[in-house]
């Protein structure tokens, strides 16, 4: 099911438009030629080698695929010496697709550059990697950087489709009713070669049975996988959400877990899961552990540059730490009793001697009269009103006495006195 064209690619459509440089690659259009490298960075499975065999089929050219996993520079010389050939004795130009260039050492790299400079070939370099960290500068910046999108359930649906459909896949041989195909989408997690193999294989053995269909169970049996009632966009979604958040906030670490490997597995976008740990960090934890917010947010980091699998090992790092955490709702409760007293009104004019008074003017309206620098006074705690007059004395956080939150209880009743005038 390899596209034989770039309209038969699926995803990708910002670098598919009209006109765009892997148009030009492959001569469309009228404009100068395309770039005699192109570096493709993207997770597996999105299509990079497949790009660079429609470039080769679309342009008539010598393909030749080398893996930095097992060529040297040996391997790399012998391939530019038969382009160098090629081109000169039959005319031919060759297309020479490296997988894994992050993978080659920098005198690897370097040996690519006499030939790039020199169009001997038309490098198509794919890296799993920043290629920006694992890519020398002359070839990077004698290179055009594409970088491709994960495939949306969309564009692998469309995938399975065809492949159920065409002849040259399975030729309309079995059906794939929908409950399978979600559960297909989900182990997939994105990578068009696992959807198809899982698509082949339970074909296969579907078609052995003598089934006109896939069903889910063969499915599972084929993959071994067992499909979790989990649907990203309906009520599954939110209640293993939930699930997961109130187990942290009891405190149940293997519940926490449970829930998170459930989500991880039903192919939830990692982003999702870590926007809830921060949230979780201050709305349950708060200041009974301060480093809590910090942890989330590095996870949630952490995610966004490393991706699933292996962005499952931060979530669990950070789900464990959460759950086991001491909890404190203080700071949730604060700011709710704050909000609340401000919609219903009760705000009153800042205290004249707060309010700015870096402009001409301001002192003869008594603004930032009479106001007390703290740091100018013993303790850096100066006895004045914060407050407007309408809420003077009011208190809205309560901290806990759980965890590193009982540190600041007690400064918190030591500093509201010396606000008062009433401490030494």
């Amino acid at each position: 099911m390899r596209p034989r064209t770039l309209d038969e690619v699926v995803g990708q459509q910002h670098l598919l438009r009209p006109g765009s440089p892997l148009r030009r690659l492959v001569g469309e259009g009228s404009g100068p030629a395309g770039p005699s490298s192109v570096i493709l960075w993207g997770p597996p499975g999105i299509g990079k080698t497949t790009l660079a065999y429609v470039v080769s089929r679309a342009t008539d050219k010598r393909f030749v695929e080398l893996s930095a996993i097992t060529a040297g520079v040996k391997e790399v010389r012998s391939v530019i010496d038969g382009a160098r050939r090629a081109s000169g004795g039959y005319g031919k130009e060759t297309v020479l697709f490296l997988d894994e260039i992050h993978r080659f050492s920098k005198a690897q790299q370097d040996s690519l550059l006499p030939a790039v400079e020199n169009r001997w070939v038309t490098l198509v370099a794919a890296t799993t990697e920043n290629p920006y960290f694992s890519v020398i500068s002359p070839l990077l910046s004698r290179s055009l950087l594409l970088t491709l999108e994960p495939l949306t359930d969309d564009d692998l649906r469309g995938l399975l489709r065809r492949a159920l459909t065409e002849e040259r896949g399975l030729g309309g041989a079995v059906a794939l009713p929908e409950d399978t195909e979600a559960h297909l989408l989900r182990i997939a997690g994105g990578d068009a070669r696992r959807a198809l193999t899982a698509l082949e294989a339970s074909a296969g053995a579907a078609l052995d049975k003598g089934e006109a269909e896939i069903s889910l169970a063969t499915l599972e049996e084929t993959v071994d996988r067992a499909a979790v009632t989990y649907d990203r966009d309906g009520d599954q979604h939110y209640d293993v959400a939930s699930a997961l958040i109130k187990s942290i906030r009891g405190s149940d670490v293997d519940a926490a877990l449970h829930y998170l490997a459930r989500m991880i597995d039903a192919g939830e976008d990692p982003r999702f899961i870590a926007r809830r740990l921060m949230i979780s960090a201050s709305e349950d934890i708060g200041l009974a552990d301060p480093t809590a917010l910090p942890l989330a947010v590095a996870a949630a980091q952490a995610v966004a540059m490393i991706g699933f699998p292996e962005a499952a090992l931060t979530l669990s790092h950070a789900t464990i730490a959460l759950a086991l955490a001491p909890k404190s709702n203080a700071a949730t409760l604060a700011i709710g009793a704050a909000l609340e007293d401000v919609k219903k009104g009760a705000a009153g004019q800042v205290p004249a001697h707060l309010r700015d008074g870096h402009y001409k003017g301001a002192a003869k309206l008594g603004h930032a009269q009479g106001y007390v620098y703290p740091h100018d006074v013993p303790g850096a705690i100066a006895a004045q009103q914060y407050l407007p007059d309408a809420l003077r004395g009011r208190t809205y956080y309560s901290p806990t006495r759980y965890g590193a939150e009982a540190r600041y209880a007690d400064v918190v009743e030591r500093v509201r006195e010396r606000l008062r005038g009433e401490g030494a």
